[in-house]
């Protein structure tokens, strides 16, 4: 175990999650990454001595499993962020029902999972930060895109609900309406079209660091570029 902070992410992949490993370890902390399959995060684990886990966000065993490990390795995380993402699109009567039912068990039920997991622990402890990425489908909904919307609402909902209900027993939870494209400069896009990942991880760190007397449930975050 460590007395240092602990982050824990989940649903790792080479975007923003691996941005905020990044600045998570260059912070001091020590970083827990799960994703399904470990073997894609190598590199990320070498480059930041992270700890990788193999999970499944929307199998209770495996979520459970996952705290189990951390809390062994680490003890209960100072924060912890989901960000899995599944979708599937398409003209509504064209829908497959059974991934329909994946984006929505990816985008929210896992995130109640995780949620309830992380509340746990962090009740016990007293404190803590509970972080899920959202969409602008967390507030609109779009043509032939229903599925991500179902989910990536109920994802909000919970987060609003976790919030009031956890805050006044110091657990931060926060919400992130991420609204555009992630992406770099010079990725096929105009300057400033995509949302930098390295500036919206720095965003979530300012959150977790918030002081309690003015804590934010909600963030968007939008290139200029975007209509609201």
């Amino acid at each position: 175990m460590t007395t240092k902070e602990t982050a824990l992410i989940v649903g790792v992949g080479d975007g923003l999650s691996a941005s905020l490993a990044r600045l998570f370890a260059g912070q001091g902390m020590a970083v827990a990454l799960a994703a399904r399959d470990t073997d894609k995060l190598a590199a990320l684990v070498d480059e930041t001595g992270a700890r990788a886990y193999a999970c499944d966000a929307v199998r209770r065993g495996d979520v459970n499993g996952l705290f189990t490990a951390v809390g062994k390795d680490f003890g209960t995380p100072d924060v912890v962020v989901y960000n899995p993402s599944f979708r599937t699109k398409g003209p509504l009567v064209e829908l497959d029902p059974a991934d329909v039912e994946k984006t929505v068990m990816v985008s929210c039920f896992g995130g109640f999972l995780v949620g309830q997991a992380a509340a746990r622990l962090m009740l016990e402890k007293g404190s803590g930060s509970i972080q899920f990425t959202g969409a602008t489908a967390s507030v609109k909904g779009y043509v032939n895109s229903a599925p991500f919307a179902m989910g990536k609402f109920a994802l909000r909902g919970l987060a609003q609900s976790m919030a009031r209900e956890l805050a006044p027993r110091n657990i931060h939870v926060a919400h992130f309406v991420i609204d555009g494209g992630i992406g770099r400069a010079g990725e096929g896009r105009t300057p400033d079209s995509l949302l930098d990942p390295d500036a919206i991880a720095e965003t979530y760190l300012s959150i977790h660091r918030q002081h309690r007397s003015a804590w934010s449930w909600e963030v968007e975050l939008r290139p200029w570029v975007e209509t609201f």
